[in-house]
């Protein structure tokens, strides 16, 4: 946690306590009949399995967001993706946290070579799944998921589509675009 103190428009000044995060990166992985790879993990703080996209933690100095994206797609889905594009990016509670995402769009699916990562923790009982990606927008919008990540990712490729026809998940950013965050 980091407290700081920040001066308001009317010139007062007030402490504000967030917590302090390195960032992270999600992959929504989507396949040749247009399913989206999903996985299921327990997450405390809400006390709920929550289905989500591949994602993890910025927390080795220096890696490129790209490279982390493509690590974690490997070691939580053992997948590995030939054409990457940036999806979209969030901070996720910019009144409590510092976090900053990146969600990347990996399509050409292909099952990864090598032995396959071995979860602990949350992660020892970790579903995984294909699902529609239509059936995860209604999914979405009926209200029965609720992963920012998956949410995010969801709703930006059936943006990207209605707004760029046939090419619109072409024209999205390079994977290795400038992230300001």
């Amino acid at each position: 946690m980091v407290t700081d103190r920040v001066e308001m428009p009317d010139g007062g000044v007030m402490e504000r306590d967030y917590q302090a995060h390195p960032g992270s990166v999600a992959v929504l992985a989507l396949d040749e009949h247009d399913r989206v790879l999903v996985l299921r993990q327990y997450r405390h703080p809400v006390r709920h399995k929550l289905w989500e996209l591949p994602a993890g933690l910025l927390d080795v100095p220096g890696e490129n967001p790209l490279h982390a994206a493509q690590r974690e797609l490997y070691e939580e889905a053992h997948v590995k993706a030939a054409d990457w594009r940036v999806l979209v990016d969030l901070y996720t509670t910019p009144g409590g946290s510092d976090e900053a995402v990146r969600i990347f769009l990996a399509r050409d699916l292909a099952d990864a070579d090598g032995e396959r990562y071995v979860g602990h923790a949350e992660e020892a009982d970790m579903e995984t799944g294909r699902v529609p990606l239509a059936r995860l927008v209604r999914g979405v919008l009926a209200g029965d998921l609720h992963n920012s990540c998956l949410v995010a990712g969801v709703l930006a490729v059936g943006a990207a589509r209605a707004e760029g026809g046939p090419d619109g998940l072409d024209a999205l950013r390079d994977a290795e675009a400038p992230w300001p965050a």
